[in-house]
């Protein structure tokens, strides 16, 4: 028998939960028996009465497309000698009581597009890949990876850009998207990209967040060969690609997941723990080997087959607490009376465990809201073994304090301070993601206070301070030159904004900030070091200015400063400590003359005068105490001015 037919060893390792290449065997593949070129079908459906593969091959006409039940396995398959590749199959899947469901196939590696959801037949072993050079790269430096630069382009491949001369969506192909995306990115000086809604899915406005097809990236932009150029091209470009994850929960769609074999096969069959009731969704069954191995085989997949560097990791709190999103009395409590959910414990820690081991150079990111304890611990230590975990703490915080008008900034001053009590207590990603834009939340930058210059002003210092708190950063797109509305995935970015001078000068001012970020070591590399980090002074609430150093641990060789004024004053006379004597020289000042009146070319004009009288600004420090340092820069600090000073030598 050929040897992708699954083999008695084979079902007992998937039986286990630990036959982490199952992809291989379960699904359809191309194959050919007896000299005989066909599909071979393999599906689990262990509480079917009788299973059936359906599809262009045979007319969709189940009398001839039946399948065998392997021993007690719960595996049904066949072998269909004219099928090609690109068919469409179901299973047509018959229940102990009667019923025939009409299933898409879990392990599919590609689907219909959406309207329709039948499963296709695809061959993904003939794409050459030539990106060993990155592979090579990632697996030498994954010790290192703590210490790199990381700033994170979040990207909707549907909505980033739309052509409706394309098709009747405006769809960009992965092909054609990977190289104008892959230019904005380096160009902007990012670092990663993360795509939102790869996994094949039957709703658009679920943004990918309701999966039907695990093993499958969406049809909507190509075919599986096209998202493997599409990666490739990337990392050719030395960008790391991560993917949105979601192994928390699955839709009630017909031809999905829910209910395969007529029973809660995959979903835990309690519904006070087997449903999302916030989301009308189901819940993954951790208790089963069978799901875990469905789970951690998928992660490793897109790893493997499809060099994904990272996975973030969807809605982590809703898998780790029983109680979440559950009122009193309608959820379950584990074998101890508490509200963690053990098996998704022990699921984490298995799949973190053994991505490290199979793996090293890829990783898992947290989507964790709360304050669950060692999310970015080894499992060896009781943690949960991500690499990062998403700070929604700062998220919130940060954007309670940026959105307020300057006269109440006063007495919010914690908001900006409170993180860096905890700021090395996991390895943190600061987030400023599509969740923060939508949903009547305003984009980023109309959630800023004042007129639209003072916008303008306070977002570039907003997103000065991010990147000088610890953490490594991400920002959704469109925020980097100030989308006006919220984002909408039917809707193209508001790219036509770039042709005003504010707009323009934003995103200018941002790709600056990204390039500061990757070429001073000190704002990356030490960012697991409490001693990376040193206030000047957090305790002026009354003039809303902060000021921190980002160091060596050890000393201030290449050390920066960060100044920023969160309110229209004028400080013609401010001081600030430092601790060294020396020529201090600014590198970095959000301030601008240009106004909304102006022109492209008035803008440009002004730009040029500024730089020549602005050019090389530097300051001397001058001996006298000063935040408790023994030297002070005195400095004119302008009307919500945000600026990055570089320390001697």
């Amino acid at each position: 028998m050929n040897s992708c037919f699954l083999t008695e060893a084979d079902r007992y390792v998937f039986g286990q939960g630990s036959h982490y290449e199952i992809y291989n065997k379960l699904g359809a593949h191309l194959t050919t028996v007896d000299g005989s070129e066909g599909v071979h079908f393999a599906v689990w459906a262990p509480n079917a009465q009788d299973v059936r593969v359906v599809g262009d091959f045979n007319e969709w006409n189940g009398e001839w497309g039946q399948m065998t039940l392997l021993g007690t396995s719960g595996i049904w398959e066949t072998f269909i000698p004219n099928a090609r590749k690109w068919d469409m199959y179901k299973y047509a899947i018959k229940t102990r009581d009667g019923r025939v469901l009409m299933k898409s196939d879990p392990y599919a590696f590609h689907a219909e597009t959406r309207p329709g959801n039948a499963s296709k037949v695809a061959d993904i072993n003939s794409f050459k890949w030539t990106d060993k050079n990155w592979i090579t790269k990632m697996d030498e430096e994954k010790k290192e990876k703590y210490h790199k630069p990381m700033s994170i382009y979040e990207v909707h491949i549907g909505s980033w850009k739309k052509d409706f001369s394309r098709n009747e969506d405006g769809f960009y192909d992965y092909r054609t998207l990977a190289h104008d995306l892959a230019d904005y990115v380096c160009n902007m000086g990012y670092t990663h990209i993360e795509l939102m809604g790869i996994l094949e899915h039957p709703f658009d406005g679920s943004w990918g967040y309701q999966v039907t097809g695990y093993f499958a990236p969406t049809s909507r932009y190509g075919a599986p060969e096209d998202f493997m150029y599409f990666v490739n091209y990337m990392h050719k470009k030395n960008i790391g690609v991560i993917l949105d994850w979601v192994p928390a929960h699955f839709p009630k769609d017909a031809h999905g997941l829910a209910e395969f074999d007529g029973t809660c096969l995959y979903e835990y069959p309690d519904p006070r723990k087997g449903e999302h009731p916030d989301w009308g969704t189901k819940v993954f069954n951790y208790e089963k080997n069978e799901v875990k191995n469905f789970l951690i085989s998928n992660a490793l997949f897109w790893v493997e087959k499809y060099h994904i560097d990272a996975l973030r990791v969807d809605a982590v709190a809703s898998m780790l607490y029983l109680d979440y999103g559950r009122s009193g009395g309608n959820w379950v409590p584990n074998q101890y009376g508490g509200n963690k959910n053990l098996e998704a414990i022990e699921f984490f820690k298995h799949l973190n465990s053994i991505m490290n081991k199979r793996c090293g150079r890829a990783y898992f990111i947290a989507e964790e809201s709360t304050a669950w304890p060692k999310v970015t611990v080894e499992p060896e230590f009781d943690g949960l073994g991500f690499a990062y975990k998403w700070n929604m703490g700062w998220m919130n915080d940060f954007l309670e304090y940026v959105k307020l008008d300057p006269l109440f900034k006063k007495g919010n001053h914690h908001k900006m301070t409170f993180s860096l009590t905890y700021a090395f207590s996991e390895k943190y990603i600061l987030t400023l993601s599509h969740d923060e834009v939508v949903h009547l939340k305003c984009s980023m930058l109309t959630k800023m206070p004042g007129y639209k210059v003072d916008k303008f002003a306070n977002l570039k210092m907003a997103y000065t301070y991010m990147f000088g708190h610890p953490g490594k950063k991400l920002l959704f797109m469109g925020q980097d030159f100030g989308m006006l509305s919220e984002w909408m995935e039917d809707k193209n970015l508001e790219w036509y904004l770039l042709n005003e001078p504010l707009h323009d000068e934003l995103q200018e001012y941002t790709k600056q900030l990204l390039h500061i970020y990757k070429k001073y070591e000190v704002l990356h590399k030490y960012d697991d070091h409490h001693e990376s980090f040193q206030w000047v002074n957090c305790d002026d609430a009354d003039r809303s200015i902060f000021s921190f150093i980002r160091k060596n641990p050890d000393d201030y060789k290449g050390a920066v400063l960060f100044i920023c004024n969160f309110t229209p004053v004028d400080r013609a006379d401010y001081c600030v400590g430092v601790p060294n004597k020396g020529i201090y020289k600014r590198i970095l000042t959000n301030f601008s003359t240009v106004t909304e009146e102006d022109t492209m070319e008035t803008a440009e004009l002004k730009h040029i005068e500024m730089a020549d009288t602005e050019k090389n600004v530097r300051y001397k420090a001058v001996k006298g105490e000063c935040d408790g340092l023994p030297y002070r820069l005195n400095i004119h600090l302008r009307p919500f001015e945000a600026m990055i000073i570089r320390f001697p030598g």
